[in-house]
């Protein structure tokens, strides 16, 4: 399939890379900013542009890595293609796309990317979802080429798993920026905690999270709660944070 790609940021370059790994053919890449759309189609010999009007009229998919709330704008630049058109966002609904193109789909990555670090796309989940079964059937193909996790999940169902992504995923990841922001303050390193930041995700891979539960709040240890909270007093922030994740671990034992 001839593809053009709207964005250039960590979904869009993981993508690019999967589609060109898997014999795709990305034409073209767009975004704002000239110098990111060049850097990423040129890895996938493509042609960068930051000029909308320019998108060729004639590729088979057109696919939208923008922010949520850019979707909208960029969808209606796209209004004249004859194409299938699909967004790559969890919670935006597909309706913002069918009010503009007569072809409209959803093929979300459910994965956190980074530019600079490999993904096994295989091993990625696709959620798709289309408005008409031929347009369907495209994104099922497309998605059963690169991943062997592939999901068909309307909008709702769609927007409750970006909620709990987000939970499992980038909450936990501030967390850790702030357990290091506890260690950095009293001249410990953050690699002494990596071992167990990989352990407790080793468990959730064969365990549901709530049966291995760990720590003084599963315990009921009133002592050393009170004593952690009475550590950051002065950081009233992350003693809010420790009060309310305890509390919420406490309510699993009633």
């Amino acid at each position: 399939m001839k593809i053009v790609l709207l964005g250039s940021g960590n979904v869009a370059t993981n993508l690019a890379k999967a589609l060109k790994a898997n014999g795709e053919d990305v034409i073209q890449v767009y975004s704002p900013n000239l110098d990111h759309a060049k850097s990423l189609a040129d890895l996938i010999g493509a042609v960068g542009i930051n000029d909308l009007t320019e998108l060729e009229q004639q590729a088979d998919l057109y696919i939208i890595s923008v922010k949520d709330d850019a979707i909208e704008s960029v969808a209606k630049s796209l209004k004249h293609v004859t194409g299938l058109v699909v967004h790559t966002s969890g919670t935006t609904d597909i309706g913002i796309l069918s009010s503009q193109v007569q072809h409209a789909g959803v093929f979300y990555p459910l994965q956190t990317f980074s530019k600079d670090r490999e993904v096994l796309f295989e091993n990625v989940p696709l959620c798709i979802e289309a408005n008409g079964e031929k347009q369907f059937m495209i994104l099922k193909n497309l998605a059963a080429k690169m991943s062997r996790e592939v999901y068909e999940l309307n909008g709702e169902k769609r927007k409750v798993l970006h909620l709990a992504a987000v939970f499992a995923c980038n909450f936990p990841n501030h967390l850790y920026a702030l357990a290091n922001k506890i260690l950095s303050r009293n001249e410990l390193d953050f690699e002494i905690i990596r071992p167990l930041i990989a352990e407790t995700a080793n468990k959730v891979m064969s365990n549901l999270p709530g049966d291995v539960q760990t720590g003084p709040a599963i315990r009921a240890d009133e002592s050393t709660l009170n004593k952690h909270l009475s550590m950051l007093t002065d950081m009233p922030e992350l003693q809010n944070i420790y009060q309310t994740l305890s509390n919420s671990i406490k309510l699993t034992l009633k």
